[in-house]
């Protein structure tokens, strides 16, 4: 393809994000699949255009006179990103072949205009109703938060499964496989690849037997905070694709568990009375399952939410019960009040991920933040009552937005004064934790609430935080 038939192709692509709610990763997917002309270096050059114009996307939607079509947001980014001066953009736009037609007058007075003042929401690359609420919580450090959470690419984070190998053995093994992956700073359990280029890790035998999970290191930290240890009975309330259970999991796994030990094969003959026979062919059996002294729990609304973490389960070697709920919390009436620890990874608008979706942010709406927010507050009453006297009640939101965080949790404190806060500094007493991240975290803490963040953390944006109930 030549550069002009990858910049239409590109323009092609946004225009379908905006139209839709599927992932740009997965729309670029598709496209891919439906030109199958496009080789590897043409679809890794559009991806990069695509998601360079979506990182900023408000800056460009300004620049281009508020025009949000994706020919006009390519060209905002030909001049504004790129730096290509008029000339070598129209040189780009000839209308030969497959490429973009002439720039129209309008669109040529847009990339000739310099020198006008940029305003603040435009510079730092949010959505304009999300500033007030970056400046409220972040104070003079907003505009280098929200770089940091819109610009650079994430790395991919994994979490080594500990009852199946160490992290050592397996940073080994994926050295061997070509990859250089870095121990985390924080989570002792973690390793980091970058994304460039971009790793395979489903094709990696390590993750194929369960030895690594995909898990950004912040998620990893929520988990560790929850202080399971084997015996407990644990609840995750909102468990959705299962990830952060698996998590708890692996902690509440007992001594001399921390290794599954394979299925003896079986024979291939067997002795009967009449003399040596082939062995009947049965199922293939499970993996080992390394059993948990205590139990845990899945819940969510979602059944199919609830179908997709069973084969999880099963390749990391672990094992919980999973509740489907009702839509106002039914079906867990049998575990009120015995819960040793109870973990809310709450539903929220995600805005701590948009490095890596940040087609995301533009599709947020204000309206969308208040109702996760009421949603949030009666999750947590409801997933309260689980919670045994002395036992633990975390929440946790993917959300870098105050309004889902410290306003959610206002409104838990004042409607539930039995649940008394749990300083972050006393829970990270997990060995999961390295000391460096005690560290850290216990600095960033304010008190027993914890927020972590990509200018902050090298995390993705997470918030937790951390109660006892009294009585």
């Amino acid at each position: 393809m030549t550069p002009a038939a990858r910049l239409a192709s590109a323009a092609a692509i946004i225009d379908r994000i905006t139209a839709g709610k599927a992932p740009a990763e997965a729309v670029l997917k598709t496209w891919g699949t439906e030109n199958r002309y496009a080789g590897s270096r043409d679809r890794r050059a559009i991806a990069d255009q695509v998601y360079k114009v979506i990182r900023a996307r408000g800056r460009l939607v300004w620049a281009m006179g508020g025009r949000e079509d994706g020919r006009a947001l390519i060209i905002g980014a030909l001049s504004l990103i790129d730096g290509l001066s008029v000339e070598e953009i129209e040189a780009l736009h000839s209308g030969d072949g497959y490429g973009p037609k002439p720039l129209s007058k309008q669109e040529r007075s847009r990339i000739s205009l310099t020198g006008d003042e940029v305003p603040g929401w435009v510079a730092a690359g949010l959505p304009e109703f999300v500033v007030d609420d970056f400046r409220n919580t972040f104070g003079d450090r907003w505009a280098e938060e929200a770089a940091g959470l819109m610009l650079p690419r994430a790395p991919i984070d994994l979490r080594v499964n500990l009852a199946k190998a160490t992290v050592a053995e397996v940073e080994a093994e994926l050295r061997e496989a070509g990859l250089a992956p870095e121990r985390t700073p924080w989570s002792a359990a973690g390793l980091r690849l970058q994304s460039e280029p971009p790793p395979n890790v489903q094709a990696l035998e390590a993750f194929k037997h369960g030895r690594i999970e995909i898990q950004d290191e912040g998620s990893q930290i929520t988990c560790w905070l929850a202080g399971v240890e084997p015996g407990m009975t644990v609840v995750d309330y909102c468990a959705g694709g299962g990830g952060k259970t698996l998590g708890l999991a692996m902690q509440g796994l007992a001594v001399g568990a921390s290794r599954v030990e394979a299925t003896p094969p079986e024979p291939e003959r067997i002795w009967t009375p009449t003399g040596w026979v082939d062995a009947p062919k049965s199922k293939p059996k499970p993996a080992t399952i390394a059993r948990a002294e205590g139990r845990l729990i899945a819940c969510d609304v979602v059944q199919k939410r609830l179908d997709n973490i069973r084969p999880r389960l099963a390749r990391a070697g672990v094992e919980a019960e999973l509740i489907h709920l009702g839509p106002n919390g039914g079906g867990v009436e049998d575990i009120v009040g015995i819960a040793d620890v109870v973990f809310v990874d709450a539903p929220c608008t995600g805005s701590g991920t948009w490095r890596r979706r940040p087609e995301d942010a533009w599709r947020l709406k204000p309206e969308e933040v208040d109702r996760m927010h009421s949603l949030q507050i009666a999750i947590l009453a409801r997933a309260a009552k689980l919670v045994k006297p002395g036992g633990r009640l975390v929440y946790v939101t993917c959300s870098m937005l105050r309004v889902e965080n410290e306003a959610t949790l206002d409104h838990f404190e004042e409607d539930h004064p039995s649940f008394a806060p749990v300083a972050i500094a006393e829970a990270l007493s997990s060995s999961a934790f390295t000391d460096a991240g005690r560290n850290k975290l216990a600095e960033l803490a304010q008190g027993h609430r914890l927020r972590m963040s990509p200018a902050t953390t090298g995390t993705d944006g997470f918030f937790a935080a951390v109660y006892e109930r009294q009585a």
